[in-house]
C-alpha cells in the first residue's frame, strides 16, 4: 500500500499541485489545448517516477484519489484517464529511429484534437505515422468523434492512395499526386443493409439513400450531383451510374458501380463516360475530369492492363460491406446506451 507519508512522493503531489494550477490558468484562454497539455504533463511525469513500480497496482488509484481531493472541480483526474496519461505521453516517446522527426512534426498539432480523439488514437493506432496522419485529417476536415473513430475503424490510413489507376500519365506532376490521394481502396460501405447478391441497382440506391455518410467515406470535398445522369452522345443517350464534383479538386468525378469482378471492358466503357462529361460537362474553369469504378472485387494485374493505353484519368478500387452477424453472437453485444455510457466515463 501507497504510504502518502511518503516525503517523496508529498512533494511530487505538491509539484503536480503547482503545474495544474498553471494548467488552470491556461484553460481559461484556450480549454482543449491547455487540457491537452495538462494531460501531456500528467503522462510524462507519471512516465519519469517510479512511484508505480514502488507502490503497484494501487498507485493510481490513490494517485487519482489525491489528485480529485486537491481539484474536485477538476475532471479526467480518474483512475482509468491517468493510466490514458501515461500511455498518451509514452505512445508519442517510444524508442524509433525516426521518432524524433515526427514527434517534431506532431508537436504543434497534438493539442488541437479532444481528448476523446486521443484515447482512440493511442488505444486504434499501431504507429506514430499512423496517429499523424489522422490527428491532420482531423483537423483539416473537422471529424467529429463519431466520424474520427470510424475512420480508423475502416483503416483509412492503410487504404487511401491505393487505387490503382493512370494518374501519372494521364495528369500533370502537380495534379496526379492530388487526385491518387482522394482515392483509396477498400470503400467500406458498413452504413447500408443489403442483400449478399445484390444487383448494381440496389447498390445505387443504397448508397444515395445515405448520401450523407456516402459522402464521409469517399472523403472531403465530395459534392453529390446525380445518380444516373443521362448524357446524350451522337443522338443516344447514356446514363452515368453516379455523378460528383470535388470542390477542392474543381472537376467531375464519374463513379460506376458494379457488383461482381472486375472486367476489362468496364474501362473502356468509363473511359468514355469521362470523355463525354468533359465535352458535354466541363467548362473553362474545370480541371479534366477523373472515373472511377468500384466493384465487388478485381485481379490487380487484370485491372492495371485495362488502364494502360487508356488517355483518360481513371482508377480502379473496390468495396466492402457491413459484415453480417449471426443472431446469437449479436445478443452479447452491449447496447449503444451501454456504449454511450462507457464513452462519457472516459471524459469524467
Amino acid at each position: 500500500m501507497l504510504n502518502k507519508n511518503n516525503e517523496q512522493y508529498i512533494g511530487w503531489i505538491l509539484n503536480l499541485k503547482q503545474k495544474i494550477q498553471q494548467s488552470q490558468i491556461k484553460a481559461a484562454i484556450q480549454v482543449n489545448s491547455a487540457l491537452i497539455e495538462m494531460y501531456w504533463d500528467l503522462g510524462k511525469e507519471i512516465s519519469e517516477r517510479n512511484f508505480e513500480n514502488t507502490y503497484g497496482s494501487g498507485f493510481f488509484l490513490q494517485l487519482s484519489k489525491d489528485l480529485r481531493t486537491e481539484f474536485p472541480e477538476i475532471k479526467g483526474l480518474s483512475e482509468s484517464n491517468l493510466k490514458y496519461c501515461k500511455r498518451f505521453y509514452q505512445f508519442y516517446n517510444q524508442t524509433d529511429k525516426n521518432r524524433q522527426q515526427v514527434v517534431d512534426d506532431l508537436m504543434h498539432h497534438i493539442f488541437l484534437i479532444p481528448w476523446g480523439h486521443h484515447i482512440g488514437l493511442i488505444t486504434k493506432c499501431k504507429t506514430q505515422a499512423e496517429a499523424h496522419f489522422y490527428i491532420e485529417k482531423t483537423i483539416e476536415n473537422g471529424w467529429i468523434r463519431a466520424i474520427f473513430i470510424n475512420m480508423i475503424s475502416g483503416k483509412l490510413f492503410e487504404s487511401q492512395g491505393k487505387t490503382i489507376n493512370n494518374f501519372s500519365k494521364t495528369l500533370p506532376d502537380y495534379d496526379s499526386e492530388l487526385v491518387r490521394e482522394t482515392f483509396k481502396d477498400p470503400y467500406i460501405f458498413d452504413f447500408i443493409n443489403i442483400t449478399e447478391n445484390h444487383k448494381e441497382r440496389e447498390l445505387e440506391k443504397a448508397l444515395t439513400e445515405n448520401i450523407s455518410k456516402f459522402l464521409i467515406e469517399l472523403g472531403s470535398g465530395f459534392a453529390f450531383v446525380g445518380k444516373q445522369v443521362e448524357i446524350s452522345v451522337g443522338n443516344q443517350s447514356f446514363f452515368i451510374d453516379l455523378l460528383f464534383y470535388h470542390i477542392k479538386l474543381k472537376r467531375y468525378i464519374v463513379i460506376e458501380l458494379k457488383t461482381g469482378h472486375f472486367e476489362p471492358e468496364f474501362a473502356g466503357k468509363l473511359n468514355f463516360y469521362v470523355t463525354a462529361v468533359d465535352k458535354k460537362l466541363r467548362d473553362e474553369n474545370d480541371n479534366a475530369t477523373v472515373g472511377m469504378i468500384i466493384c465487388k472485387d478485381k485481379n490487380e494485374i487484370i485491372a492495371e492492363y485495362s488502364l494502360i493505353d487508356l488517355h483518360k484519368p481513371l482508377g480502379i478500387s473496390s468495396y466492402e460491406l457491413k459484415k453480417i452477424l449471426p443472431e446469437n453472437f449479436k445478443s452479447h453485444l452491449p447496447s449503444i446506451e451501454k456504449v454511450e455510457n462507457e464513452l462519457k466515463k472516459l471524459d469524467s
